[in-house]
């Protein structure tokens, strides 16, 4: 692993070793983590994704040990570390030591990840299915947060597809319409417009996608923010996904239905890549 971590105010390379056996996070879940990207020179909204993360861990009962502005600045510490340009994944990183069913805020640790992770090829095809797992409701988990406990039902979800020869899974929320895929915000294009499911607090709506609404509708595109259902999916004109890891990628298959990358996605990704080189 090409990487530098932050940890007890110190920058160490590889990959450090973080928890003991009795952390409180590793038997009652309390940790959250934000992703943000460093590609070509830029780092779009990683302001936005730093103050996330503090959001994260107040929501999910922890206490950030640092402030968003300095979990940034440590971040750009952390890409000077490698070559200019150089493709990275930046991920703060929070966990509970201590604590009973609850965690206690200030045994709160953060650890800062600055790792080379090359962003996907949006040439290459990618599928998707319906997943029979679905998003919780606000009320069962902490969809307020970028919680770690809510990605084991979104491993479930892509490992679902991947069994059945597709690369993504398609999750519904709670009482069956669409709310995303299992690693990222879901859209579709449709007679020119783009649609994406509406933020209903089942999943997260990310810093990616409500980037890419406010290119699309500054451009002229409309944008609709509704319920969608599978079927709508399946009759799509374009599926594409936002998201920090990819950013704005193309599906070009669903079930046993071909697609192709399409105007509404060339456009958005375009006019991202625009704004985060601006």
């Amino acid at each position: 692993m090409n990487a530098w971590h932050y940890v007890d105010g110190k920058w160490v390379s590889g990959d450090p070793l973080l928890m003991t056996a009795w952390s409180h996070a590793i038997w009652m879940g309390a940790a959250i983590f934000d992703g943000a990207r460093a590609f070509e020179g830029v780092t779009p909204d990683l302001d936005l994704h730093c103050q996330r993360a503090v959001r994260s861990a107040m929501a999910l009962g922890l206490k950030s040990p640092l402030k968003a502005e300095e979990i940034e600045e440590l971040l750009r510490e952390g890409i000077a570390k490698f070559p200019k340009g150089t493709a990275l994944y930046l991920r703060p990183f929070m966990w509970s030591t201590d604590g009973w069913m609850a965690p206690y805020p200030e045994s709160t640790k953060i650890a800062i990840s600055v790792v080379e992770t090359p962003l996907p090829d949006p040439t290459k095809s990618a599928s998707c299915t319906l997943s029979k797992w679905r998003r919780p409701s606000p009320e069962t988990a902490p969809t307020d947060a970028k919680a770690v406990c809510l990605y084991a039902q979104a491993g479930r979800a892509n490992a679902d597809a991947k069994s059945r020869g597709f690369d993504e899974g398609v999750m519904l929320d709670p009482i069956g319409h669409v709310a995303e895929f299992s690693s990222a915000n879901l859209w579709i294009a449709k007679d020119g417009a783009a649609h994406t499911p509406a933020a209903n607090g089942c999943f997260l709506s990310g810093i990616t996608r409500a980037r890419v609404i406010k290119l699309l509708r500054k451009a002229g595109v409309e944008v609709f923010e509704r319920s969608l259902t599978y079927r709508d999916l399946l009759d799509a004109d374009e599926i594409f996904s936002t998201g920090n890891f990819g950013k704005v990628m193309p599906f070009t298959k669903i079930d046993d239905r071909a697609l192709q990358p399409g105007p509404i996605f060339r456009r958005a990704r375009e006019m991202y890549w625009e704004f985060a080189h601006g």
